[in-house]
């Protein structure tokens, strides 16, 4: 699966390790929240970077304690129709002030990749690699927001008083 991170398409430095699946000695991995959730502190303790895939049924404040020693949250959208990692992805972003990577993986269609951006999401792990290349011009089309979100963008509202504040004091 191509990855798109930052609007760019780019090489994944984490192993998807299964719940059998022995972990990399050195390399960075990507676990289950179920085998996370056996032993938090073992995996965290490792030297390599480590990520979790959280499904979008189970309650972030498990995670919560843990979110400043996880490079990556992958949150899954099991299909397109359902929306509840938008919302994980925001309570992350703005209520618990995750800043490492917040991937979007599952079926994502492409008229859902801005409203990712938007939610916080900066990484997405696409099906197909022209997905990924429409993942990655997004970022782009887009310039003025009405809303405020995740993703740290200002608003129209606000880029008028940043204009007018600059006009009174020049």
């Amino acid at each position: 699966m191509p990855l798109v991170k930052n609007g760019k398409i780019a090489t994944d430095i984490f192993v998807r390790v299964a719940d059998d699946g022995e972990l990399p000695e050195s390399g960075n991995a990507l676990v289950s929240a179920a085998r996370f959730l056996e032993n938090p502190e073992g995996l965290l303790s490792r030297a390599a970077k480590l990520g979790v895939i959280w499904p979008n049924n189970r309650d972030l404040d498990d995670l919560v304690p843990f979110l400043d020693r996880l490079a990556v949250v992958a949150l899954v959208f099991p299909t397109f129709r359902d929306g509840r990692a938008y919302s994980q992805a925001r309570l992350l972003r703005e209520r618990y002030g995750y800043d490492g990577e917040l991937r979007a993986t599952g079926q994502v269609l492409r008229d859902q990749f801005l409203f990712m951006l938007r939610a916080g999401f900066d990484a997405l792990d696409a099906k197909k690699a022209s997905d990924a290349e429409a993942f990655a011009l997004t970022p782009e089309r887009y310039s003025v927001f009405y809303q405020p979100t995740g993703d740290g963008r200002l608003t129209a509202l606000h880029r008028r008083m940043q204009q007018r504040d600059s006009e009174s004091a020049g």
